[in-house]
């Protein structure tokens, strides 16, 4: 017959077995967790590595990240560009796109905040800095100039020779992110022209303000001239660029005259544009001023940006001036 005392410990020997098969079978093992995760070694005492990093460059050491920040975000996209080949660090800086969504944005301001958002995805992978480099703009940073020259004769002397001259003329235009622009054709010289070429210009100055459209890489631009005889000029232009993203050159398709009647002349002079649009190529409203399309002076325009203006050498006389047709 059993005793009680052997039913008992056969009891708890059965629990105890349980007991350290179940503490088995929920072992803790803390090095599962790091399957798949790379762990930093740590680097021995007094090693290189193991001391903070110190940025060699005095500037960096100087000027806080705050600060830098705030001068990258008052330079204009071509500075931050040149900026980004000073250093690792800067050009890692400069790729925040932040930078780049405030110049497209404030680029192609006409088209709107979402229309430019659905672009950007649709086109552009996301990427403002790839819009920026590959999208169509008008540069607003300079002056777009075209140098247009012809032979004039001249007066006889002697009745031996026939002299001529060369004429020299340049086309000026100038464009804001608003839509509007401004024109100017004169004989002077880039670094003469480039001090009146804005909307507080006087009459004396000749500089005429119309407006523009920006269609992929298609211009359509239009002004008014006043007077008696009120004229619109029409100007198409093809925009293109060296390198990418430069947009330093326009195409002139074509310049025609044309005569408006007194109700268009004496309408807002923001909508001239909204006026012509749709008017053939010898169209005119005006008899006393015939449609005219001008087929000389169609030379390309070349982009100078304003800190070039006084070294450029558009600014030189025409017989120093080496010959090239802009490319």
């Amino acid at each position: 017959m059993t005793s009680d005392y052997t039913l008992k410990l056969a009891a708890e020997l059965e629990s105890a077995s349980r007991l350290r098969a179940a503490q088995f079978l929920v072992t803790q093992r803390p090095w599962l967790d790091l399957y798949g995760v790379n762990v930093r070694p740590v680097p021995p005492f007094g090693s290189v590595s193991r001391k903070p990093f110190v940025d060699p460059a005095l500037i960096h050491r100087t000027l806080p990240d705050e600060l830098l920040w705030e001068i990258f975000s008052r330079m204009n996209p071509y500075t931050l560009g040149r900026a980004a080949c000073v250093c690792r660090r800067w050009r890692y800086t400069i790729r925040n796109p932040v930078f780049w969504r405030n110049a497209c944005l404030k680029a192609w301001q006409l088209h709107g905040v979402a229309e430019n958002y659905k672009i950007l995805q649709s086109k552009y992978d996301g990427s403002w800095r790839k819009m920026w480099l590959l999208r169509p703009r008008l540069r607003t940073d300079g002056l777009y100039v075209s140098r247009n020259t012809y032979i004039r004769a001249g007066v006889a002397e002697w009745k031996i020779t026939n002299p001529v001259h060369i004429v020299c003329y340049y086309r000026y235009l100038r464009f804001y992110p608003s839509g509007r622009f401004l024109y100017k054709n004169s004989s002077q010289k880039v670094k003469d022209v480039v001090k009146c070429m804005h909307f507080r210009a006087s009459k004396a100055d000749c500089v005429f303000s119309g407006q523009c459209t920006l269609s992929e890489d298609k211009v359509e631009a239009a002004l008014l001239y006043p007077g008696s005889r009120p004229t619109v000029l029409r100007i198409r232009l093809r925009l293109r660029g060296t390198t990418v993203g430069a947009n330093n050159r326009l195409d002139l398709v074509s310049l025609v005259t044309s005569g408006v009647n007194d109700a268009e002349a004496n309408g807002p002079n923001d909508d001239i544009l909204g006026v012509v649009e749709g008017w053939e190529e010898d169209e005119t409203h005006n008899p006393d001023v015939p449609a005219t399309s001008h087929r000389r002076g169609l030379t390309p325009f070349v982009f100078i940006p304003f800190d070039e203006v006084e070294t450029s050498e558009l600014n030189l006389p025409v017989e120093k001036m080496d010959y090239f047709v802009p490319g």
